[in-house]
């Protein structure tokens, strides 16, 4: 559920969204319900009792929304420069228990599954993910040369990242140097980009960047791709990937991210949720509940870890491509049940890069 997943330009004159229904609403989705019977389940391995799977509770959207790839604008939000949101309309929210597999055993990889963990020590210390500064000259270097590395990619930069955790939320707590917003973990069943908005998207940051660009601050009014590293995405292959992170000293128990196996998804059970900005408009997938999909989580992440996680692949039979690899894996924060009651609120960051590939056959999109 990015902070800045721009797409498509709105027409002129703007007027997406009456101004009052901006409401500085924190949470907008259903939280699971209180003693909900959750199971655990664990085997032993190598001498010790290991939890092999979970159940959790995940907010899917109910049949009677209508599913679409493209946008038919029924489904939408308005969000400010600080990257909070409005009121989200027309959405119909279905709680469903699944069961999430422990991904460090099963070992999922980018390619057939849209995501997979990496060892990836930073230099950056807790205090430090908080304040651009840090992030801009240490962070997001380290997350481009990681990308580079694991793809192969040409072409491998930083345009945009979420802090998140509840009580910075709620304690307005903001990123400084920036302006931007912790925002809380998002219990929604998403990927951040579609159709419409991957392509969009690629060929905006090779335009100047907009009021709510991270690279405007990084790089002043100089685009982030040349328009010959646009057009080499759009001729050959173009990603948008996620490095998700914890970023407190202690394991992760709180809300970790889970992810939907790309190879188990449906392009009939999706449908297209619009961010309306001021100048532009951004658009996020969202799910019906299918149980074919299937969930995986890594329990406990350190600060040491990644997960990365493909949120658009032209490469993909979804984008376009000829289907040998994924397009992007649905995720979602959940409550582990198998969370200590004394663990400590999560804290983490998600910060998304844009690939180019020199290597790849243009999309069909």
């Amino acid at each position: 559920f990015g902070s800045s997943v721009s797409a498509r330009p709105l027409p002129i004159p703007v007027c997406v969204h009456p101004p009052s229904m901006a409401s500085p609403a924190v949470n907008t989705w259903p939280e699971a319900a209180a003693g909900e019977d959750l199971q655990v389940r664990t085997e032993q391995r190598g001498g010790k009792e290991t939890v092999v799977a979970v159940d959790g509770v995940f907010n899917y959207q109910k049949a009677e929304v209508e599913r679409c790839l493209r946008s038919n604008g029924k489904l939408y939000t308005v969000r400010d420069g600080t990257g909070s949101d409005g009121a989200m309309v027309g959405l119909q929210w279905a709680p469903t228990k699944v069961t999430v597999e422990n991904g460090r055993l099963t070992n999922p990889n980018l390619d057939a599954d849209g995501f997979e963990l990496r060892q990836f020590p930073t230099t950056v210390n807790h205090e430090e993910f908080f304040d651009e500064k840090h992030l801009f000259s240490s962070y997001f270097p380290e997350c481009e040369r990681l990308i580079q590395e694991a793809t192969g990619a040409k072409v491998a930069r930083v345009f945009d990242y979420n802090v998140r955790s509840q009580g910075g939320k709620l304690a307005q707590k903001q990123i400084k140097g920036g302006g931007m917003q912790v925002q809380p973990p998002a219990h929604i069943v998403h990927n951040d980009y579609t159709q419409t908005s991957g392509p969009a998207r690629l060929q905006q940051l090779g335009n100047k960047p907009t009021m709510n660009d991270v690279s405007r601050r990084m790089r002043g009014e100089a685009p982030l791709l040349t328009q010959e590293e646009v057009e080499m995405g759009l001729n050959k292959r173009f990603m948008i990937i996620n490095v998700w992170r914890s970023i407190r000293p202690e394991p992760c128990e709180v809300y970790p991210l889970a992810l939907a196996s790309a190879t188990t998804l449906a392009p009939e059970d999706l449908c297209v949720f619009e961010i309306r900005y001021s100048d532009r408009v951004g658009e996020n997938y969202f799910s019906a509940p299918n149980p074919r999909h299937r969930w995986q989580y890594f329990p406990r992440m350190t600060p040491d870890e990644a997960i990365l996680l493909k949120q658009w692949d032209s490469a993909g039979a979804l984008g376009g491509g000829a289907g040998n690899t994924s397009t992007f894996s649905l995720h979602s924060a959940f409550a582990d049940p198998t969370a200590s009651p004394e663990a400590a609120d999560r804290q983490s960051i998600e910060t998304r890069l844009i690939c180019i590939f020199d290597d790849a056959p243009p999309s069909k999109l």
